[in-house]
């Protein structure tokens, strides 16, 4: 069962028994959530990040992650997250004059400490969030304001993360492109995310590398497969950390470059 609304504010309940599922994503804004139940690994080009039941996270906006659910044995795998989007955090932020006093650096992921008002919080919520309900826009934009002014009193340092409304400046393109290649998301967040429009980051990008993008992301994910299944990695492991969708895409690029399928350089 997945509860979500289907337009702003948005509170996400997940909830399955599945086995582990694994994906990546772009982080457009920050997320607070709660991990219910089930565990979850999160990583990014630098970090990994692991939320274990009773965890509280913040996940900073305009990063890329990948993730693991994991659902306990013969249980299930449950998490909450709140979207704290730009609107409601200007809204905030205008009512209440609250600015930064300094840009931070931190994490893209902050582990937060339990704390008794982030957990009455969650107990309110989750009883709406286990049955259907329809109208709730507006409860849920009161629930997330509520939720980013716990975050303010319970964990003061957060106001300048959450208060910083400026966006991804201009940015070194070799060095991002190198430590984020693996991540499955289209050019224009790659654009977004180094300080540029994606016509400019295609003509620098070519200026840096000598090649288009698709050409080098190609090349780059197909050699660091190489790497890793020699390295004993199984290719269906493989394929996905470093960016591939299909297996059977991968396969077929795999034999194109090299000559031999994943599985044939694994077994050796």
């Amino acid at each position: 069962m997945t509860a979500i609304t289907n337009t702003k504010p948005k509170i996400l309940y997940s909830c399955y028994f599945a086995r582990s599922r694994q994906g990546e994503h772009f982080i457009p804004e920050h997320v607070f959530s709660y991990q219910v139940s089930g565990e979850m690994i999160a990583s990014d080009s630098k970090n990994t990040y692991h939320s274990k039941p009773g965890d509280f996270r913040l996940s900073k906006r305009n990063h890329l992650a990948k993730f693991i659910k994991i659902p306990p044995e013969g249980g299930e795998f449950k998490s909450i997250s709140l979207f704290l989007d730009q609107e409601i955090l200007r809204e905030i932020s205008n009512e209440y004059n609250i600015k930064i006093q300094r840009k931070t650096d931190s994490e893209s992921m902050i582990p937060l400490a339990s704390d008794p008002l982030y957990k009455s919080f969650i107990e309110s919520l989750i009883s709406y969030l286990e049955v259907e309900q329809e109208n709730n826009e507006a409860l849920f934009k009161l629930k997330i304001k509520e939720a980013i002014h716990l975050l303010i009193k319970v964990n003061p340092e957060l106001k300048d993360i959450l208060f910083d409304f400026t966006e991804p400046g201009k940015i070194d393109l070799e060095a991002f492109m190198n430590k984020n290649f693996h991540f499955n998301v289209h050019l224009n967040r790659f654009a977004y995310l180094t300080g540029r429009s994606l016509a400019t980051f295609k003509r620098d990008f070519e200026k840096v590398f000598q090649q288009t993008p698709g050409k080098w992301l190609l090349n780059k994910r197909l050699q660091e497969a190489y790497y890793l299944i020699k390295q004993g990695n199984p290719p269906s492991e493989v394929y996905i950390g470093v960016g591939f969708e299909d297996l059977s895409h991968f396969s077929f690029s795999f034999k194109k470059k090299f000559g031999v399928v994943p599985s044939s350089l694994f077994s050796k």
